[in-house]
């Protein structure tokens, strides 16, 4: 199976190196200056367990690409996802399947069109991983799970196909038979992390000493799970029970990526975590939102830094 893999970032370049190491058949899709230091360095991943090096990692840019691929997989940030639709749009044949790792919903509707939505898969990751200064990709935790499943639910030939292959490669995989749900549970837990973090500036554990923080928590995460049921997809128990465990745990350095890249001035995906989420509110809330607030709080750091 040809597997492309948009971008060689934190996330690409992960799961990509985990698969080459496995022997799969892998290509990074990449933009020329990112090309340029994967040839003069090769594409190096800092684990927990230890480092992985790949000396000459299969290179393409989007004007290079000949033929579809099989699988492709998508990392990358919303922001980003115009133009990376754009980029690997050669790759795509008609039995092509196109697994997207993003977090929320909005990219699934962007797919679908795009391209045939019978080609776009259901899927999501948890990984803590970043680039460092040299363009290597760190692995921040032991954490390294992706679930992909067929969006209509059930299995299917194709979906075993591309289990097997993403099998057995070093992370945790699970083949879901209902990926939607698993989508939506991350998302609930996601927003919580995102706009709590972002909103406190401060990681789980020193959002927990503050007085009133686990409060804010505790009225974001009912906001977001809320949400998920006016959508059909509530969070099960055990996910309920490992998100209270989490937003409890008053030693947790935990934070989400998007206050790194808030307190680093970059882009963040406020529209497609947080306000995505909020348009799909159905139920009426009772006293302020909080949900809303931290929206307001993220668009005014968008604002300010656009401007």
């Amino acid at each position: 199976m040809r597997i492309l893999v948009v971008g060689a970032g934190a996330i690409g370049g992960y799961f990509g190196t985990r698969l080459l190491n496995a022997g799969r058949d892998v290509t990074f899709l990449v933009r020329e200056g990112r090309a340029q230091r994967l040839r003069e360095n090769g594409l190096t991943v800092h684990t927990p367990e230890g480092d992985l090096h790949v000396e000459k990692p299969s290179l393409v840019l989007s004007n290079e690409i000949t033929t579809p691929f099989d699988l492709i997989v998508l990392s990358c940030k919303a922001y980003d996802l115009q133009g990376a639709m754009d980029s690997f749009a050669p790759a795509v044949g008609p039995d092509t399947a196109i697994l997207p790792l993003l977090n929320g919903m909005a990219h699934l509707d962007a797919l679908d069109a795009r391209f045939d939505s019978a080609n776009v898969l259901g899927g999501q990751c948890a990984i803590a991983a970043t680039l460092n200064p040299q363009g290597e990709v760190v692995q921040m935790t032991d954490m390294h799970s992706m679930v992909i499943g067929e969006r209509a639910g059930g299995h299917s030939a194709r979906i075993e196909a591309i289990g097997a292959q993403l099998g057995g490669c070093g992370f945790d995989l699970s083949v879901s038979e209902n990926v939607l749900q698993s989508m939506w549970d991350k998302w609930v837990f996601l927003a919580t992390l995102a706009t709590g973090t972002c909103l406190m500036r401060a990681p789980i554990r020193d959002i927990l000493a503050a007085p009133g923080g686990e409060e804010v928590l505790r009225r974001l995460f009912l906001e977001c799970q809320s949400i998920a049921a006016d959508n059909d997809h509530p969070p099960g128990e055990a996910t309920l029970e490992r998100a209270r465990s989490f937003f409890s745990d008053r030693e947790s350095p935990m934070t989400a990526s998007m206050l790194r890249d808030l307190e680093n001035d970059a882009p963040i995906e406020a529209d497609h975590i947080v306000g995505d989420l909020i348009a799909r509110r159905r139920s009426k809330v009772e006293g302020a939102s909080m949900l809303e607030v931290a929206y307001a709080h993220l668009k005014a750091y968008e604002s300010r830094r656009a401007r």
